[in-house]
């Protein structure tokens, strides 16, 4: 796979390959899970180092406290945010990372994520990445899932599947890999969303950082003589017991 190539067929027949294994095993994933496009949001910027369990437990503490919009966000005392965010980890830096948003979300957009949605999406990322705390990584999840953009989120899933099947450098900066995906497919929302949804799914249940190959609808495609398969261990049961959803 050319990473650095637009348009290359062999990149492009590499990725439809992917997501016809990924689709084929776990069938839709509804990915990413939210009731509002600013509680997505929420998720987005909670979702950074931790587990989406913990995002789970977060959200719903907010949601129980009347705590899931912008102006309660900014307006409720520090420690009572924070104390809602604990599951989430980092909770202390999280919510000052919530607030930012928020208080640029209102400054901004009065409020609306569909007034913010609306925005041309080069200016919108712009916007985005200078909030304190939304790197790349979550300023494309907002993009794509909060706001109907056609912008691929690459994670470090995204990165390792690729690596380790051998088509990218394990070091490819962020930029150049989201461009792998934007280059090659179409600028399809529904795609994008469900491609890298099936990818969280593939990096949660086999290639963790001790790789899990028995059973993943993507080893198949892997070389004989990848490293990768020296370091695979067999799946769980569990796992392999999973029907497609």
């Amino acid at each position: 796979m050319a990473a650095t190539a637009p348009g290359d067929p062999a990149t492009r027949k590499v990725l439809e390959d992917y997501f016809t294994r990924l689709a084929r095993h776990y069938g839709p994933t509804g990915w990413w899970p939210g009731e509002t496009a600013f509680e997505i949001a929420v998720g987005a910027i909670l979702t950074q180092n931790t587990a989406w369990r913990n995002v789970e437990l977060a959200i719903a503490n907010l949601k129980h406290a009347k705590l899931l919009a912008p102006r309660a966000i900014l307006q409720c005392r520090l420690a009572r945010l924070e104390d809602a965010l604990r599951p989430s980890g980092y909770f202390r830096v999280k919510a000052r990372r919530l607030r930012s948003f928020c208080r640029y979300l209102l400054d901004t957009h009065g409020g609306s994520m569909a007034r913010m949605a609306r925005r041309p999406l080069d200016e919108l990322r712009r916007e985005l990445l200078d909030v304190h705390g939304i790197g790349p990584e979550t300023a494309d999840d907002i993009l794509l899932y909060a706001c109907g953009h056609p912008v691929f989120v690459v994670d470090a899933y995204t990165r390792r599947i690729l690596a380790r099947h051998g088509h990218t450098s394990p070091d490819i900066v962020y930029e150049d890999l989201r461009n792998v995906f934007e280059h090659n497919l179409p600028p399809d929302v529904p795609l994008f969303k469900e491609f890298h949804g099936l990818i969280v799914y593939t990096g949660k249940d086999f290639c963790r950082s001790q790789p899990r190959c028995e059973g993943c609808p993507l080893a198949p495609t892997l070389r004989p003589d990848q490293p990768i398969l020296a370091q695979a261990r067999p799946a769980s049961r569990a796992l392999r017991r999973r029907k497609p959803r």
